[in-house]
């Protein structure tokens, strides 16, 4: 898979302010503040920057948060992972692997069958009504 890239430019033009901050900007919206926190429509969730398929509505689940959380990725190789280390801890942060855009964190303390939380952020988020299968 070929990475998109685009300067910052390109990036504020294509998402609105929050979802820059958010996406690009590693960000984290406001619990239960953002669109998809509580929703429960079937489909799948895409990448706000680059459109990519990175988690199926049949992996979310409510955790409690105030934001979508899910048990997988839609495919492991839709997402990649770094280490962040701001606000004096450590996190594992997830991001899109096509466009690196910032989706959220993932811990450890998630439901069966994987034992893991996706939390993500709803700005980072799209979702169109249909299920992607990969």
């Amino acid at each position: 898979m070929e990475k998109i890239v685009k300067t910052e430019a390109e990036w504020r033009a294509q998402l609105d302010d929050n979802q820059y901050k958010v996406a690009r900007g590693h960000g984290t919206e406001q619990a239960g503040s953002g669109k998809y926190a509580y929703n429960k429509d079937p489909g799948t969730y895409t990448c706000i920057c680059c459109g990519q398929p990175v988690f199926n509505s049949e992996a979310k689940f409510e955790s409690g948060t105030g934001w979508p959380s899910f048990f997988e990725p839609i495919n492991p190789e839709a997402i990649e992972t770094t280490t962040d280390r701001s606000f004096f801890m450590t996190r594992v942060e997830v991001h899109c692997s096509r466009c690196d855009g910032h989706l959220g964190h993932v811990f450890e303390d998630g439901p069966h069958p994987t034992g893991l939380r996706y939390c993500m952020n709803s700005a980072s988020l799209d979702m169109t009504s249909e299920e992607v299968v990969e």
